[in-house]
């Protein structure tokens, strides 16, 4: 392997930079990232993806603004530059150009099965619109971009929603792809999902997020953040009537922050009819009991932007480190090498060959407990994705039915395959009919 040592395991988080963090984002990933950073066994990387931000936003101030947010707010939660690698995205130049060697080996109907694209897609069809409309070339290859982020550091583990679970996948796939022809240089990675995470609910109840204008910034103003817990959506239950948690906002966001003993206590107040602005005044109190701190600490770095600019170019120098001299390696893997260097290993009798991987199924289990398996043709490219299963015997019995008949998979198993296009569909037969037939006898 051709990254940084594998004695210990290799985090990798990142954040677009196109927002303002607020409380979700604190308790979802920045104080779980920097809890996780502290840890003697990993090694961690974090960054500002303020690429990924040009795909959904046309505003520049918006995205430097965020960006300085983003930082500020990261080391404002106490997250050490010295314990961990912390970069902004668009100061490695190695990223975009692993990109594009990524992309060249990146099989196109895969990318057609990314769930933001073909969200996209099926939003301009029931509107009647040409099916790309609006769909830009980089909201398409967003997967390769992560990919290129995720392997260029050759991160193990990446802690991800499970709505990011399928760009994890694709980005092992791409990896394995790249491998495959050019010599084993990169890590398959994993993704990090832990469903005890909370998901806060903003001012109205449903998740909290910026394009509900439902969310409660994080270093807000102490009489801005009493303003704004006072409009939390409550029922019409009047002091001392009985009052549900179950659904209630109020209380998870309190959850969120508070010990066992101190929900318990609030848990008890609802039950005894606490007022809805009495239990509103201890969620603000317990809020900015921990956040207060660090509000102190994120307005002077954001009264300082030099002193994050230098932290981030720091960073950057720290990262390069290891991505330059393996970008230099990569360019040597694919072709993109000295002429004189080129010759003399045209040359050489030993000159390593990829091994060609045999097509066929992979069955695996995921964190949600079901069973799924894709298709792979020789180059390990995926040309059939299933959806979950309960049992591997289910999973294995639709595997033998696709072998028997390899022209009628996609009549006989669509609803239980990720949608393909023609093109892909064609080469899957081929394989199936291979598989079916070993020994090519007619």
């Amino acid at each position: 392997m051709t990254s940084p040592s594998s004695k210990v395991t290799r985090y990798l988080t990142g954040i677009t930079t196109t927002g303002t963090p607020h409380l979700g984002n604190y308790v979802g990933s920045v104080r779980p990232s920097v809890q996780a950073s502290l840890r003697s066994d990993v090694q961690s990387y974090y960054f500002l993806a303020d690429y990924h931000a040009l795909i959904k936003c046309d505003e520049p101030a918006r995205i430097q603004r965020s960006t300085l947010e983003i930082a500020a707010t990261w080391l404002a939660c106490g997250l050490d530059p010295q314990r961990v690698t912390f970069y902004r995205q668009s100061d490695i130049p190695e990223i975009p150009e692993l990109t594009w060697l990524l992309t060249c080996v990146s099989a196109k109907g895969m990318l057609n099965r990314a769930h933001a694209y073909k969200a996209a897609v099926d939003k301009n069809v029931a509107r009647g619109e040409d099916p790309d409309s609006d769909v830009s070339a980089g909201l398409f290859m967003y997967p390769v971009l992560m990919a290129a982020d995720i392997v260029m550091f050759n991160a193990h583990k990446v802690p991800v929603g499970r709505d990011q679970a399928q760009h994890l996948e694709m980005a092992r796939d791409v990896a394995q792809r790249f491998n495959h022809l050019y010599g084993e240089h990169f890590v398959l990675p994993e993704a990090e999902i832990d469903d005890a995470v909370a998901l806060l609910p903003g001012l109205d109840g449903r998740k909290m997020s910026k394009s509900y204008d439902n969310t409660i910034p994080l270093f807000t103003p102490r009489p801005q953040l009493q303003k704004l817990i006072a409009g939390i959506v409550t029922d019409s239950r009047a002091p001392g009537e009985p009052k549900d948690t179950e659904g209630s906002a109020l209380f998870q966001i309190y959850q969120a922050f508070a010990s066992n003993e101190e929900t318990e206590a609030l848990r008890r107040a609802f039950a005894d009819g606490i007022a809805w602005g009495d239990a509103k005044q201890m969620l603000f109190e317990r809020i900015d009991q921990e956040i207060a701190p660090k509000r102190e600490r994120y307005e002077a770095l954001m009264a300082d932007p030099s002193q994050i600019e230098t932290i981030l170019l720091a960073g950057a120098e720290k990262a390069r480190t290891i991505s330059q001299p393996f970008m230099s390696r990569l360019r040597q893997a694919v072709g993109l090498r000295s002429l004189a260097t080129g010759a003399k290993a045209a040359a050489g009798k030993n000159t390593k060959v990829p091994k060609a991987s045999k097509a066929g199924f992979k069955q695996y289990r995921e964190r949600d407990g079901l069973f799924y398996f894709k298709l792979q043709d020789e180059q390990g490219s995926t040309l059939l994705q299933s959806r979950g299963f309960k049992t591997p015997q289910e999973a294995g019995r639709v595997i033998g039915g696709m072998q028997q008949t390899p022209g009628d998979f996609v009549n006989s198993y669509a609803d239980l395959l990720e949608p393909v296009d023609n093109q892909t569909a064609l080469s899957a037969v081929k394989v199936l009919e291979a598989l079916a037939n070993p020994t090519g006898d007619q």
